[in-house]
């Protein structure tokens, strides 16, 4: 019971940040803003008006009047302090979605409704009327109503989330598995940001600097964007997208992994460099163009890179690292050496960050980068015609499950 609980509060938050993500895509100029957390869940500010909207999801509970009644007090609350000056006009918004029960609402109310089932309460056994509180006339209750909104057949969870792909696809001109895994990945990472800052004014964003920021083709192993998805569906799909294929296509391809400072083990390395040997090699004889793939270890210590290759070669596992003899020079025409049957190349090892680029400014075949890094991409590709896809890790082992 207390797990389902916990989802479903989780879910809650997820639906708050959707549809400030939804507020936010929408807004008409890039200059209009939104502040998450400020005099309600989400403030709308634009050329003309500001809006605050409180956001209720309860996908398992049946609407009653108590569910929306204190959310609308807090807003009475602040609409007194309108009327007395200290604070500015502004439009309340109720935005929920309920299981059932919607049919027990009929809009618009009066302020006869909104005082008996809004503003009438009962606690500790004792009855308490948040008009009279604040003294206010049935004048200003109905001015209070003129500025207020309810919505409580808002769009369901997953409705919502298409409605955000479809924005997406929109604005950036991309597929539907971009504006979910960059743009929609990269999106809860700045709301979930904003959320958690202390000071209101750091929880305001534009239109425009929202979309510079998740305007990133890289994946992100963003914690809420595994939790909405799932990790194991999340290396599936990354999996599809980017390796699977019936017909591997005779490229050079180089990965280009960062090793973690913390929990490494050589033998989840070497693993990782096997599977990646064997799914991206070809080097039969009847193999008309063969290849392999080229492999750079980031951050991996001088001594460990030195103990790795000793290991390997002592397991016949051959590979070449563009050094043809001790105290050579690297050379770049001996990296980019064919692997074929004869000689059984099944990788090729770049030893240094500058080996990538002077390789690939060597080779006039097709060529893909795949990097997994840990915090922040380390190598940026200037090549417009290379296939550069950026994928976090939170450790090594995630690079098996991918690819």
């Amino acid at each position: 019971m207390k797990e389902r609980t916990a989802i479903d509060t989780i879910k809650g938050y997820f639906y708050q940040f959707d549809l400030a993500i939804v507020k936010l895509l929408e807004l008409k100029k890039d200059t209009e803003t939104i502040v998450i957390e400020g005099i309600e869940d989400i403030d709308i500010n634009t050329a003309t008006e500001e809006t605050a909207i409180q956001c209720k999801y309860h996908a398992k509970k049946e609407y009653n009047h108590s569910v929306i009644a204190k959310p609308i007090r807090l807003m009475l609350d602040h609409y007194k302090e309108v009327i007395e000056g200290a604070k500015k006009q502004i439009n309340y918004k109720l935005y929920g979605y309920f299981e059932s029960g919607q049919a027990k609402l009929t809009l618009p109310i009066d302020s006869t409704f909104l005082k008996k089932h809004f503003l009438t309460y009962t606690e500790k056994k004792v009855e308490y009327y948040h008009h009279i509180k604040h003294n206010l006339t049935d004048n200003e209750l109905d001015d209070f109503i003129s500025l207020l909104e309810i919505n409580i057949n808002a769009m369901e969870y997953q409705s919502q989330v298409k409605k955000i792909s479809t924005l997406l696809i929109s604005q950036f001109g991309c597929k539907a598995f971009e504006a979910e895994h960059f743009f929609y990945n990269n999106a809860l990472k700045v709301i979930k940001e904003l959320s958690i800052e202390d000071d209101v004014k750091k929880r305001k964003i534009s239109k425009s600097e929202f979309l510079k920021k998740i305007d990133l083709k890289r994946i992100l192993f963003n914690e809420w964007f595994i939790t909405y998805k799932g990790e194991a569906k999340l290396f599936t799909e990354l999996r599809t997208q980017y390796f699977t294929a019936l017909n591997i296509s005779p490229f050079e391809r180089f990965f280009i992994i960062e090793i973690p400072t913390t929990n490494y083990v050589r033998t989840e390395l070497k693993d990782i460099i096997f599977t990646i040997s064997k799914k991206w090699s070809k080097l039969s004889k009847r193999e008309q163009k063969p290849f392999c793939p080229y492999i750079y270890l980031h951050n991996i210590p001088h001594k460990e890179l030195l103990e790795l290759k000793k290991e390997l070669y002592s397991e016949d596992f051959i590979f070449i690292d563009g050094f043809d003899f001790d105290g050579a020079e690297f050379s770049v025409k001996s990296i980019c050496k064919t692997a074929n049957n004869d000689n059984s190349i099944k990788f090729k090892l770049l030893n240094k960050f500058e080996h990538i680029n002077l390789t690939l400014n060597e080779i006039n075949k097709t060529k893909e980068i795949y990097q997994f890094y840990c915090t922040n991409p380390f190598f940026n590709s200037s090549y417009i015609n290379v296939k550069h896809v950026q994928i976090q890790i939170s450790q090594l082992t995630d690079i098996k499950k991918i690819v």
